[in-house]
Protein backbone atom coordinates (compact mmCIF):
# COMPACT_ATOMS: atom_id res chain seq x y z
CA UNK A 1 0.00 0.00 0.00
CA UNK A 2 1.89 3.48 -0.92
CA UNK A 3 1.10 5.89 1.79
CA UNK A 4 -0.36 9.43 1.08
CA UNK A 5 1.77 12.43 1.22
CA UNK A 6 -0.41 14.60 3.43
CA UNK A 7 -0.54 11.46 5.87
CA UNK A 8 3.33 11.58 6.29
CA UNK A 9 4.10 9.37 3.32
CA UNK A 10 7.63 9.08 1.04
CA UNK A 11 8.31 10.91 -1.73
CA UNK A 12 11.60 9.79 -2.82
CA UNK A 13 10.25 8.37 -6.01
CA UNK A 14 8.87 11.57 -7.24
CA UNK A 15 12.19 13.56 -6.16
CA UNK A 16 13.90 10.82 -8.23
CA UNK A 17 11.48 11.41 -11.17
CA UNK A 18 12.21 15.58 -10.97
CA UNK A 19 15.56 14.91 -10.78
CA UNK A 20 15.71 12.54 -14.58
CA UNK A 21 13.59 15.30 -15.94
CA UNK A 22 15.47 17.87 -14.63
CA UNK A 23 18.81 16.39 -16.35
CA UNK A 24 16.95 15.30 -19.61
CA UNK A 25 15.38 18.71 -20.24
CA UNK A 26 17.86 20.90 -21.64
CA UNK A 27 18.62 24.70 -20.00
CA UNK A 28 16.13 26.97 -20.93
CA UNK A 29 13.81 24.37 -23.34
CA UNK A 30 11.01 24.21 -20.33
CA UNK A 31 9.95 26.47 -17.83
CA UNK A 32 8.64 25.63 -13.97
CA UNK A 33 5.30 26.58 -13.84
CA UNK A 34 3.01 26.80 -9.99
CA UNK A 35 0.08 25.66 -11.24
CA UNK A 36 -1.60 22.80 -13.49
CA UNK A 37 -4.54 23.14 -15.61
CA UNK A 38 -6.33 19.46 -15.45
CA UNK A 39 -9.46 18.28 -16.83
CA UNK A 40 -11.53 15.41 -14.76
CA UNK A 41 -14.44 13.32 -16.19
CA UNK A 42 -16.58 11.76 -13.61
CA UNK A 43 -17.93 9.17 -15.72
CA UNK A 44 -21.43 8.33 -13.99
CA UNK A 45 -22.69 11.84 -14.68
CA UNK A 46 -20.34 12.44 -17.73
CA UNK A 47 -19.52 15.84 -16.53
CA UNK A 48 -16.05 17.55 -17.24
CA UNK A 49 -14.49 19.67 -14.86
CA UNK A 50 -11.80 21.47 -15.27
CA UNK A 51 -9.19 21.66 -11.92
CA UNK A 52 -6.54 24.22 -11.30
CA UNK A 53 -4.09 22.61 -9.10
CA UNK A 54 -1.58 24.36 -7.65
CA UNK A 55 1.74 22.49 -7.43
CA UNK A 56 2.26 20.76 -3.72
CA UNK A 57 -1.59 21.34 -2.84
CA UNK A 58 -4.00 18.18 -2.09
CA UNK A 59 -7.19 18.72 -4.53
CA UNK A 60 -10.04 17.29 -3.94
CA UNK A 61 -12.50 15.54 -7.20
CA UNK A 62 -14.97 12.82 -6.11
CA UNK A 63 -12.98 10.84 -4.42
CA UNK A 64 -10.17 11.12 -5.73
CA UNK A 65 -6.91 13.95 -3.89
CA UNK A 66 -4.84 15.11 -6.68
CA UNK A 67 -1.41 16.36 -5.79
CA UNK A 68 0.93 18.44 -8.57
CA UNK A 69 4.35 17.69 -7.71
CA UNK A 70 5.97 19.52 -10.85
CA UNK A 71 4.54 21.42 -13.96
CA UNK A 72 6.63 22.64 -16.85
CA UNK A 73 5.82 24.17 -20.02
CA UNK A 74 8.03 24.47 -22.84
CA UNK A 75 9.08 27.75 -23.90
CA UNK A 76 7.21 29.53 -26.90
CA UNK A 77 10.24 28.84 -29.24
CA UNK A 78 9.61 24.80 -28.70
CA UNK A 79 6.93 22.83 -29.93
CA UNK A 80 3.67 23.12 -27.78
CA UNK A 81 4.21 21.16 -24.59
CA UNK A 82 2.82 20.84 -21.02
CA UNK A 83 3.88 18.34 -18.91
CA UNK A 84 3.02 17.26 -14.98
CA UNK A 85 4.26 15.34 -12.46
CA UNK A 86 0.97 13.62 -10.42
CA UNK A 87 0.07 11.92 -7.49
CA UNK A 88 -3.40 10.66 -7.52
CA UNK A 89 -5.66 8.51 -4.75
CA UNK A 90 -8.40 7.45 -3.92
CA UNK A 91 -9.91 8.13 -0.45
CA UNK A 92 -12.73 6.39 0.87
CA UNK A 93 -14.67 6.78 4.41
CA UNK A 94 -13.08 4.61 6.82
CA UNK A 95 -10.45 2.81 4.66
CA UNK A 96 -6.95 4.10 3.93
CA UNK A 97 -5.88 6.15 0.98
CA UNK A 98 -5.25 4.04 -2.31
CA UNK A 99 -2.85 5.10 -5.14
CA UNK A 100 -4.34 5.17 -8.77
CA UNK A 101 -2.08 7.12 -10.27
CA UNK A 102 1.70 8.71 -10.11
CA UNK A 103 3.73 9.74 -12.72
CA UNK A 104 4.40 12.28 -15.83
CA UNK A 105 0.73 13.40 -17.49
CA UNK A 106 1.85 14.97 -21.12
CA UNK A 107 -0.59 17.66 -22.41
CA UNK A 108 -0.25 16.86 -26.16
CA UNK A 109 -0.47 13.09 -25.28
CA UNK A 110 -2.96 11.94 -22.68
CA UNK A 111 -3.09 8.39 -23.64
CA UNK A 112 0.54 7.58 -23.43
CA UNK A 113 0.49 8.19 -19.35
CA UNK A 114 -3.07 7.50 -19.05
CA UNK A 115 -4.77 7.16 -15.39
CA UNK A 116 -6.95 3.58 -15.14
CA UNK A 117 -9.83 4.08 -12.83
CA UNK A 118 -13.78 3.08 -13.27
CA UNK A 119 -15.20 6.45 -12.29
CA UNK A 120 -12.72 8.83 -12.96
CA UNK A 121 -10.47 10.52 -15.75
CA UNK A 122 -7.89 13.06 -14.96
CA UNK A 123 -5.63 14.20 -17.80
CA UNK A 124 -3.61 17.64 -17.53
CA UNK A 125 -4.32 20.66 -20.22
CA UNK A 126 -1.88 22.96 -19.62
CA UNK A 127 0.57 24.31 -17.16
CA UNK A 128 0.30 27.92 -15.93
CA UNK A 129 1.65 30.88 -13.16
CA UNK A 130 -1.33 32.16 -10.92
CA UNK A 131 -0.11 35.70 -11.73
CA UNK A 132 -0.45 34.51 -15.46
CA UNK A 133 -3.55 32.68 -15.06
CA UNK A 134 -6.31 35.14 -13.81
Amino acid sequence: MTRHPARGGALGAAAGALIVLSATVAPGAAERMDTAVLQGLDKVTARISTIQAPVGQVIRFGTLEIVVRACEKRSPEEAPESVAFVDIWEVREDQPAFAVYRGWMFASSPALAAMEHAVYDVWVVDCRNRVAAR
